[in-house]
């Protein structure tokens, strides 16, 4: 039963798939054991058994699982004696790739060997000091581990600790707390970090979540945003979603969720924390979903309010654009996430989307079914009001994201739907999914998929169409009716071409339901012969969808005629009858056609249907050909190869095709199409589509073999025979690429000829003779181009002899076609454990007649080209020596070709017999000596070690696998199949030899060669030239891709499973296929490679160095053997300046996989370097880029080793082998140690040795000699060598900026490693456990048990004394914990440097003298050469920052007085900003460096300092220097307690505004850094009382810039009063919880703060009231009014935005329309308007916005300015939408009177505005609201209508001229009012919908109405008419068709001539 229980998902291959799944692992884990205890057993390999027998179905006996696992045992024994020992990498990394392979070859580990391995790797991925790219190999190889979630259990099999992960994540975004500067080689890659907590957070038990949350909300605190993003951040990466396994309450979701929606409120208006909360809670409800312990209701685990909540952010986050509202987000909110960025998830691999389906779905249950408020109900809501965003004509940004929603939730209903029926997804019994529910869930998505798959946009299309797909696997019968009836008309060319396109594409993804589903079955064969018109040249595209469009139809039924012998059904009348009257019944009915096949159509008469349908078989099949046929007449040429073109598409997609066809082809329909194929072939010549027709001869031979080549092979051989003899084809050489018209006839016939006999098993046989003489004759007779085709037919005819392949494609096994087919048979679903596959495996016969065609072909190439070479053959060099290079090229492609097609034949055994690698004779006899398969494996020892033994080294066991060899050692044709081989190897070599030496111009032969080389390398045991299994793998992909449905596996069709086993054959093959020792033979023909590498000549090096790449794959020790001849090369290359050998060098070396080793290699390594160095002075611009690109890689060079690695013992020896290996550990750790040592010597020995250099060189070099030294020269324990340092500190002045910025950086990085290395108490450990030292750190406890603490604790940042600083800003913002950090004000003791550190600082302090400091200084003030650089720069704040400290430390030449003396003259008399920007970046330095020292030291350095600063601040800020004085600010107060730069602080808070300055600049600048101030400073500035009571004094300040200034300010100082400070985590989570279930509302104003506002807009309006009516000149209101605006402004862009709310409806909403009415002064005007759009966009809670909306609606109707009526119109429509889930339907149904009566608005303009609001408003309403306003409004608006008639004109007046200046009365006009009302509220009705077709029932009557009551009338009332009635024509134009027979014929004529005119009109 534990078993059964726990099948948990499997996703199949979900890595290749698109939407992502891979580890959203869209089910819940099961639930934790909590039904029984966990006593299964754990050696079972899996939790659910395989769905696919793997060994079973291959061709030969395979290994048994003993030998699986006892080669597993051996692996995971040699990877703990890598690991033990130290030996990471190549060691440990090795081993990881050979678990890897064998987990690739579809075996499992026993459920105990996972679990091991999982901690393992988990362990190692991140292990403190570990190299980087290791970490990241182990950690991919732990997501490889646990990437399905049925492996493991979580929190039953196995759990996780979450503390190593955090602590890794915390280096990135929490830089202060994990304490010291990381240099990079210790920091990770963030995103393989993030990746790694995807895969681990299901492993985290749910018992941690109270440790996690208090260890992490602690940190979080809006007064520096960035750190609520973080915690945010971190908390969806790491918190545990599993559902608690007990009934603890302090465990189920609703405990802390409160807490969490309360943290969500706290961030306003940011789309990262939309995104992310939505993800996390997503994943909740995933993983809860199936546990019975977690309260499940018709909102899943949520509650009401927060599913409201959530629903309104889904709004907002689809981007929908709404009236003229701005976007609901705030960009500025989440510009402040700062390094909480790296802790998003990937939006391409994590779609919003996705997390929105995700959770919707897997809230679902049959409880949504009855209750109004459910989930359900909400979805149906949703999808309603974006209904018409998803029309074609309706596109825009939220195009794609719409789609994308209703794919995944598409999917993930399925997927649920699935796994619910298979028993994988356990879940309670109310909880699952039922049909009424699924009905209603197709419905709610049905019509607005109907409208996507007409999308312009193509990917919104695919997504459209898997949606389609997705709801027909659900509910075909609601889905198919309406796509018939769409389908028939656009294949019928009654619309569009895109219609039809999209048409096609909906029919293949729908034809394997079709097929299925009874009744719709019977249109099938209508709807091939329908899409046959698709082929067509001329539209390339549309070809391709209408041949996938068959193939997938092939894929699912036999071409079968049914009726045969049958008495009851004859001929196709029955079926033609059929479907007319059905398609007649779609034309009658429309959209909305309802069709009941299941109930309607009785079994007999449907399946009788079926049978006369089918047979039309043979003229489709006659027709299909022939338009196939029409279309390669007519192909144009293709352009280039492998181009991408539509042709070539076409002819890739035709082969695709033709095998499913031909396959389910009855034997009389495949004779019809075997004869018509030959009789093609044999009459034309087509040769653009030579290509695209051998592919279909291929399909008809590997589908009947026998009967195909019977009839084929003739009549080719005959054609090629006469084309050679009497047309003279190929018979002299050919320059260029093309093919002579004259040898087309001829390469169309071989073409044909080799696709024919390839992968057809051993029929081609009793052709033996004929093929065998016809290879020999072309081979003689034919020259140029065709000798390529001919090869390539011995090629494929080797391949077909030799290779064990599949050769069965029929739809069904034997016996069913044995019974014979019928109707039950369409569509069938194989069973992937019961298949009987042929294969062709080679027989005796076969191989002797493969190793004969071998001989007879290679002798006779190998002969030539020895005749060739030695002068002895006919065609000789002479002249140009064309013919020659020609007949050479032409055998080394058959050469080539010759051994690719016998490679499976070839053993790695006997391909390096004679071998000298010394492995031979070691102790491990019995295991085939060889290295493991990727290239960074081989790794030689150091160098004193002898090249040979370093090889023995890299021998390692291999681990190879039955894979049906056929050969034995002692076969004679082995013995004769090898010796061929090395004799072809060694006329290679001499063919290399002769060109080297006699034609090295002959590029034209090189190519051939190299290519011949690479295939004798690495085509051993495989054909690893060809790839054949990657393309194998890729083609099966693409096929089984329309068959994957989610939750289902492998339900595919039989074709495509027996490929499934193909590729199992071809993976073990190259599993098997392992580097092989090295023979003298494959040294002499690496070496050759290795001298072509450098040629001169650019084609042949790159020739030789791919072959060379490739050949290093395959031989053990071949990297050792050619890098010495290479880097000879280089070095000459260098010394003579010769530009090929210097590239030819570089690219082999640096850029190729050679790099790895030379890396390592410090034989090498130094050499290469230093040839690096001086190439860079080259005098050629590719070899300069050359350079410069490998500049990155060649620093890697000096990466230091592993030093010290931090594991945990036990989870290594959980993998420790039984017997004892430890002697073999200690071995291999004294070879690492040593290794070490040596490597690290070397690299100090070539740090000096460049540093000499680098002293003396010129800059350019000077400068990557420099990049490289400060790579290789600083090292934890030794710091740097005194001749570095002394360059490093002498450089930081150089002249030259390039090289000084780099030594300047460089002197950074060491002082900070002498820092980092103090602070860590001199050891290594320390260092990268991240375990700090710093002497004036200490804990201070906080009284938080103390009501009247955090008071306390404010008040003192108030007094510039203190005994600590705290200058983090959390620690109390949230909650308090029970200490917090703090740093003593005066410290007493200092940082203790130990020998090495305070050798190396004394060194530098000496060179530090006055004159060091004065020529930086003058530097500093150079003008900078680019306007980019001109800002303040931290880089050189930091230099000195460093040399500052250790200046007050007194270790410099220099003392301060010197340094005073320096900045005053350097500062001169400030009048220039050069002076200023220098000035600031000293004193900045200078400021900060003395945060930590004595206190006399720190006092002597700020009277310094501060009377400049306080000088700038006061008089010499202008708007050139500021930007310095305000980024020295924030260096200085950044992150830091506000006391210890108090003299500045308290400076800037004593600010005023002097009214009667008028220097507007100078009092905004001091604004701006007190801005700057307490933004840095957050809620630890407490200083603010006075300067908000002086600012809000002065409101109306006359000056913009103050007024700008001021603004900005106070909403900063208001923003930073705001803080929560809960005593603890506790605490906080219970005041959130018994509050309501989304938390306390945040931000609730003070009763000051409510004063302050009522009292500043109290005196606006008595300003207001005191202004003259258009005074031109700024007055108090105005003024005072654009400081509040601004302010406001600023508020409600920001997070704390809601503090606002109670003001908008009675305080601000007046206000603001009243500023927007000042026409003299349009920048108010305009700031108002751009607040009061703002108004909508701030998020309210539910019910907190019923005064907003009564004063909207109160604005609305009682104002006495229309200019106020029409405004807050716009927030109406805005509000109604953005709160759609969030309005009580009183409010809904207000806010519709509202806006409905504002249509009899006296003034036109609001009128009209309220009739666009009236149609959005009903748009997006749900449907049963929607519907009850129509019917409302349409009855009171046709009332009004008929009620208000026009006074008919009197009789006698008609012929009175109109004067046109009669008034009208106002009874007159009154009448007219409310007929425009009446119009235009009819109009909205019909607008709401522009797009719904056919339009709804009740809109003809309305156009009739108003066409036939108000057409006529004159004025603004007929002219509104004519717009609605033009414009719903206009909208519909795609499908007017079908609109119009929504109208009764009367309708139709009475709005004939209004609606369209007739022409002669």
């Amino acid at each position: 039963m534990e078993g059964a229980r726990e099948q948990i998902s499997e996703m199949i291959s979900s890595l290749d798939r698109r939407d992502g799944l891979v580890n959203s692992g869209a089910t819940s884990p099961g639930v934790g054991g909590s039904k029984e205890p966990n006593m299964e057993n754990h050696s079972a390999t899996r939790n659910r058994p395989r769905t696919y027998p793997y060994f079973r179905y291959l061709p030969y006996q395979v290994e048994d699982d003993a030998l699986r696992q006892k080669n597993l045992q051996d692996i995971i024994n040699n990877l703990y004696v890598a690991v033990e020992a130290g030996d990471f990498s190549p060691g440990a990394l090795h081993w990881t790739r050979e678990i890897r392979n064998w987990l690739g070859l579809k075996f499992d580990p026993t459920k105990e060997q996972r679990i091991r391995l999982v901690k393992l790797y988990y362990e190692l991925a991140l292990a403190p000091g570990l190299d980087v790219t290791a970490a990241e190999r182990f950690a991919s190889m732990f997501m490889v581990l646990t990437k399905r979630k049925h492996y493991l259990r979580p929190n039953v099999d196995l759990t996780l600790d979450w503390k190593p992960l955090f602590r890794e994540l915390k280096v990135f975004v929490l830089p202060s707390e994990a304490g010291m500067v990381h240099s990079t080689n210790i920091k990770r890659n963030i995103r393989t970090l993030t990746k790694l907590c995807t895969f681990a957070q299901l492993y985290f038990e749910p018992r941690i979540i109270p440790a996690m949350l208090g260890e992490i909300l602690p940190r979080f605190s809006t007064s520096f945003a960035e750190e609520a993003f973080v915690v945010v951040g971190l908390l969806n990466l790491l918190f545990p979603t599993a559902p608690p396994a007990s009934d603890d309450e302090r465990l189920l979701p609703q405990h802390y969720l409160p807490a969490m929606f309360h943290l969500w409120s706290l961030m306003n208006r940011s789309r990262v924390f939309d995104t992310t909360f939505l993800d996390l809670f997503s994943r909740l409800a995933r993983d809860s979903l199936t546990s019975p312990n977690v309260p499940f209701t018709d909102c899943g685990i949520y509650t009401q309010e927060q599913t409201s909540l959530m629903f309104t952010a889904i709004l907002r986050m689809l981007d929908i654009p709404v009236g003229q509202a701005t976007s609901p987000y705030s960009g500025s909110v989440d510009l402040s996430a700062g390094l909480a960025i790296l802790l998003e998830r990937d939006q391409k691999k994590h779609p919003t989307a996705h997390h929105i389906a995700r959770w919707i779905i897997m809230t679902l249950s049959p409880a949504c079914m009855d209750s109004v408020t459910s989930i359900l109900t909400k979805l149906e809501g949703l999808i309603q009001a974006v209904e018409t965003f998803f029309h074609p004509s309706n596109s825009g940004g939220w195009t794609k994201t719409l789609h994308q929603l209703v794919y995944y939730l598409a999917d993930f209903f399925v997927m649920r739907w699935n796994r619910e029926k298979s028993g994988e997804m356990e879940l309670p019994e109310e909880r699952k999914l039922n049909e009424p529910l699924k009905r209603r869930f197709v419905m709610c998505l049905r019509e607005v998929i109907f409208m996507g798959i007409y999308s312009k946009s193509g990917t919104a299309m695919n997504f459209a169409l898997s949606t389609l797909q997705s709801l027909a696997y659900l509910e075909p019968d609601l889905i198919l009716p309406g796509v018939l009836q769409r389908i028939y008309p656009s294949l019928q060319g009654l619309v569009e071409v895109h219609r039809t396109t999209s048409s096609l594409r909906a029919l293949q993804v729908l034809s394997r339901i079709m097929v299925r589903t009874k009744g719709f079955r019977c249109h099938v064969t209508t709807m091939l012969g329908l899409a046959l018109p698709g082929i067509d040249a001329n539209d390339l595209e549309k070809t391709l969808y209408t041949l996938s469009y068959i193939q997938s139809v092939c894929y699912n039924i036999p071409l079968y005629d049914l009726t045969e012998g049958r008495e009851d059904v004859s001929g196709s009348m029955l079926a033609s009858q059929w479907i007319g009257s059905e398609v007649e019944r779609m034309e009658q009915d429309g959209i909305n056609v309802e069709v009941d096949y299941k109930n309607g159509l009785n079994d007999e008469d449907e399946e009788r249907i079926l049978r006369s349908s089918t047979s039309t078989f043979a003229e489709f099949v006659s027709a299909f050909l022939g338009k196939v046929f029409t279309l390669l007449e007519n192909l144009p040429d293709a352009a280039r190869v492998r181009s991408g073109s539509p042709e070539e598409n076409v002819i890739n997609t035709l082969p695709a095709a033709f095998t499913p066809l031909l396959a389910a082809l009855s034997p009389e329909l495949y004779n019809l199409a075997l004869n018509k194929v030959a009789v093609f072939v044999s009459n034309h010549v087509i040769h653009q589509a030579r290509d695209a027709m051998a592919f279909i001869c291929s399909a008809l031979c590997k589908v009947n073999p026998v009967k195909a080549l019977k009839r084929l092979v003739p009549v080719l051989i005959q054609s090629i025979r006469t084309e050679i003899d009497e047309n003279g084809a190929a018979s002299t050489r050919t320059t260029g690429s093309d093919v002579l018209p004259r040898d087309r006839g001829l390469v169309w016939s071989i073409s044909m000829l080799s696709m024919c006999v390839v992968h057809v098993g051993d029929a081609v046989m009793e052709h033996k003779k004929a093929l065998f003489d016809i290879a020999e004759y072309m081979q003689q007779k034919c020259k140029g181009i065709p000798t390529v085709h001919v090869s390539n037919y011995v090629h494929h005819l080797l391949l077909n002899l030799t290779g064990t392949y599949i050769c069965d494609y029929s739809l069904y096994e034997k016996d069913v076609y044995a019974r014979g087919l019928g109707p039950n048979d369409w569509g069938m679903i194989p069973d992937p454990q019961q298949l009987n596959i042929a294969w062709h495996v080679p027989n005796r016969e076969e191989i002797e007649f493969a190793v004969e065609l071998f001989r007879s072909q290679g002798g006779n190439a190998v002969r030539q080209l020895t005749s060739l070479t030695d002068g002895t053959s006919p065609i000789k060099r002479i002249g140009t020596g064309k013919e020659w290079s020609d007949e050479v090229s032409r055998n080394l492609v058959l050469i080539r070709l010759l051994l690719s097609g016998v490679s499976v034949l070839f053993d790695a055994e006997a391909a390096s017999k004679n071998s000298d690698a010394p492995g031979n004779d070691d102790e491990d006899v019995d295991m085939p000596l060889a290295n493991g398969h990727v290239p960074e494996d081989l790794d030689t020892e150091a160098s004193q070690i002898p090249i040979e033994e370093a090889e023995e080294n890299e021998a390692r066991p291999t681990y190879k696998y039955p894979a049906g060899y056929m050969l034995t050692v002692d076969d004679s044709l082995y013995k004769e199949l090898h010796d061929l081989r090395q004799k072809a190897g060694g006329t290679l070599h001499a063919v290399h030899e002769f060109l080297v030496q006699e034609q090295q111009d002959d590029v034209a032969c090189f190519g051939p060669l190299y290519t011949a080389y690479r295939s004798w390398f690495i085509d051993v045991g495989i054909e690893r030239s060809a790839h054949v299994l990657d393309r194998v793998t890729r083609l099966l992909a693409a096929d089984i891709h329309p068959y994957k449905i989610s939750g289902l596996r492998k339900e595919y069709p039989r074709p495509l499973l027996l490929r499934r086993a193909n590729v199992y054959h071809l993976q073990r093959l190259r599993h098997n296929s392992y580097p092989r020792p090295k023979t003298e033979l494959t040294k002499t023909l690496l070496l050759d490679l290795a001298q072509s590498s450098v040629s001169s000549y650019t084609e042949v090096r790159r020739n030789a160095q791919s072959a060379g790449e490739a050949a290093l794959k395959a031989i053990i020790g071949a990297r050792p053997l050619v890098i010495p001849p290479l880097l000879q090369a280089l070095e000459e290359g260098v010394a003579q300046n010769d530009f090929a050998l210097i590239k030819g060098g570089m690219y082999a070396l640096v850029f190729g996989t050679l790099s790895r080793t030379v890396a390592r290699d410090w034989r090498y390594a130094p050499r290469v370097i230093k040839a690096y160095i001086s190439a860079t002075t080259a005098d050629k611009a590719s070899v300069q880029k050359l350079c410069s690109t490998a500049t990155l890689d060649i620093m890697d060079f000096g990466r230091p080793l592993e030093r010290m690695v931090v594991l945990d013992k036990d989870i290594i020896q959980s993998i420790s082998p039984s017997e004892d290996v430890n002697d073999r550990v200690e071995k291999v750790k004294a070879k690492v140690l040593e290794k070490r040592a040596n490597v690290e010597s070397k690299m100090a020995a070539l740090s000096d040795e460049l540093v000499d250099l680098a002293r003396i060189s010129h800059w350019k070099k000077a400068s990557r000699t420099a990049a490289i030294v400060i790579s290789l020269g600083l090292r934890f324990e030794s710091i740097a060598s005194e001749k570095m340092v002394d360059l490093m500190v002498r450089g930081a002045i150089e002249s030259h900026p390039g090289l000084r910025s780099l030594y300047g950086g460089a002197l950074v990085a060491l002082f900070s490693l002498v820092d980092t290395r103090a602070n860590a108490q001199h050891k290594y450990e320390n260092y990268i456990t991240d375990n700090p030292y710093h002497p004036a750190k200490v804990k201070i406890p906080t009284k938080r048990d103390d009501p009247s603490w955090t008071n306390e604790y404010l008040a003192s940042f108030a007094r510039p004394e203190a005994d600590y600083y705290v200058d983090h800003e959390h620690p109390g913002w949230l909650v308090w914990e029970e200490t917090m950090t703090a740093y003593k004000a005066n410290p007493k003791t200092d940082i203790e440097y130990d020998g090495v550190e305070q050798r190396t600082l004394d060194q530098i302090g000496k060179i530090l003298n006055r004159e060091w400091f004065s020529v930086l200084f003058d530097y500093f003030k150079q003008e900078p050469r680019d306007a980019g650089a001109d800002r303040f720069r931290i880089s050189n704040a930091m230099l000195l920052y460093y040399a500052f400290q250790l200046l007050l430390h007194g270790s410099t030449a220099a003392t301060f007085s010197d340094i005073k003396q320096e900045t005053a003259r350097i500062f001169g008399d400030g009048t220039d900003k050069h002076q200023h920007r220098a000035a600031a970046e000293i004193l900045g330095a200078l400021l900060s460096s003395a945060a930590d020292v004595r206190l006399e030291l720190r006092t002597e350095v700020w009277e310094f300092v501060f009377p400049i600063v306080q000088k700038v601040f006061a008089d010499g800020l202008t708007p050139e220097n500021s930007s310095y004085w305000i980024s020295c600010l924030h260096m200085i107060l950044h992150g830091k307690d506000p006391r210890r730069s108090w003299p500045i602080v308290d400076s800037l808070a004593s600010f005023r505004l002097d009214m009667s300055s008028n220097a507007a600049f100078k009092e905004s600048s001091k604004m701006q850094l007190l801005c700057q101030c307490v933004s840095d400073l957050g809620w630890h500035f407490q200083l603010e009382k006075p300067i908000i009571d002086d600012f809000l004094t002065h409101i109306d300040h006359p000056y913009k810039g103050v007024r700008e200034a001021m603004g900005g300010t106070l909403a900063v100082l208001y923003r930073t009063r705001y803080h929560e400070s809960y005593k603890d985590v506790e605490t906080f989570m219970d005041s959130q919880r018994k509050s309501s279930s989304i938390g306390m509302a945040p931000y609730q104003p003070t009763e000051e703060f409510s004063a302050t506002i009522h009292e500043i807009f109290d005196r606006l309006e008595k300003w207001r009231h005191e202004r003259e009516p258009g005074q031109q000149t700024p007055s108090s209101y105005t003024s005072g009014g654009k400081t509040v605006l601004l302010w406001l402004d600023s508020a409600l862009s920001s997070f704390e935005c809601t503090e606002l709310l109670r003001f908008f409806p009675n305080v601000f909403m007046e206000q603001l329309l009243h500023m927007m009415d000042i026409k003299e002064d349009q920048e108010l005007q305009g700031l108002a308007y751009h607040v009061f759009r703002h108004l909508p966009n701030i998020p309210h809670r539910l019910g907190e916005d019923t005064e907003l909306i009564d004063s909207l609606i109160r604005i609305g109707t009682k104002s006495s300015l229309w200019h106020q009526r029409l405004r807050v119109l716009i927030n109406m429509q805005v509000i109604y939408f953005r709160r759609l889930f969030l309005l009580p339907q009183k409010q809904q149904q207000n806010l519709f009177d509202c806006v409905a009566g504002m249509l009899e608005d006296t003034q036109l303009e609001v009128r009209l505005g309220a009739s666009s609001t009236l149609s959005g408003m009903i748009r997006c309403s749900p449907v049963e609201m929607r519907n009850r306003m129509i019917e409302e409004l349409n009855q009171r608006f046709t009332k009004m209508l008929v009620d208000s008639p026009l006074p008919k004109k009197a009789k006698g007046n008609l012929s009175a001229p109109s004067t046109g200046t009669s008034t009208p009365t106002p009874e007159h006009s009154k009448l007219v009012l409310s007929r425009h009302a009446a119009v235009l509220g009819l109009g909205a009705l019909v607008q709401a919908f522009p797009y719904s077709s056919p339009p709804p029932s009740w809109i003809p009557g309305v156009l009739t109405t108003l066409a036939n009551k108000a057409n006529n009338d004159p004025g603004m009332v007929g002219k509104s008419v004519k717009s609605i009635l033009s414009d719903f024509k206009k909208t519909r134009q795609d499908t007017w068709q079908m609109d119009l027979k929504a109208f009764t014929q009367e309708q139709a004529e009475d709005l004939d001539g209004v609606l369209w005119r007739s022409y002669f009109v």
